[in-house]
């Protein structure tokens, strides 16, 4: 994560913010009143998306089941139909 001051934000925002983007490395702006974290669209999508799978406990315990189950005992991708 960068630590930024919210003086040098405001002189390299263009920079901090492409940086971000590319790279998905979260900004924390530091000022005197608290911080505040820029994160990209990507990382926002998805930490959004864990949030609601998580919230749902039936898919969130099958989730965990399927974590623990060989992988042999899987269906191959190619054998799903979707």
């Amino acid at each position: 994560m960068t630590n930024v001051n919210i003086t040098n934000f405001r002189k390299n925002i263009y920079n901090l913010i492409e940086q971000t983007i590319k790279y998905n490395e979260p900004i924390n702006i530091v000022t005197q009143k608290g911080n505040a974290i820029i994160l990209s669209e990507s990382d926002y999508n998805n930490l959004m998306e864990t949030l609601y799978i998580s919230s749902m406990p039936k898919l969130k315990e099958d989730i965990l089941k399927g974590l623990k189950e060989d992988i042999k005992d899987c269906v191959n991708e190619d054998e799903v139909e979707w």
